[in-house]
């Protein structure tokens, strides 16, 4: 199934070889995820404008 405008590119699906590659690699501690910025679930509005900003270089995590 290929995301709206992704053209001919499918789209691996949850269960997909690359997501069990990808989870491997996380477990085995070769791949970081990286956290641009932590905001509070009451500050949900700021961290929507940071990403529109397109400020962020990583991930930007909702703390609840």
């Amino acid at each position: 199934m290929a995301s709206p405008g992704a053209g001919d590119r499918p789209t691996p699906s949850p269960g997909s070889d690359h997501l069990k590659e990808l989870h491997e690699l996380l477990e085995a501690g070769k791949v970081t995820p990286v956290v641009d910025r932590t905001f509070p679930l009451s500050d949900v509005p700021d961290a929507i404008r940071y990403l529109r900003e397109g400020c962020a270089r990583g991930k930007v995590i909702i703390t609840v």
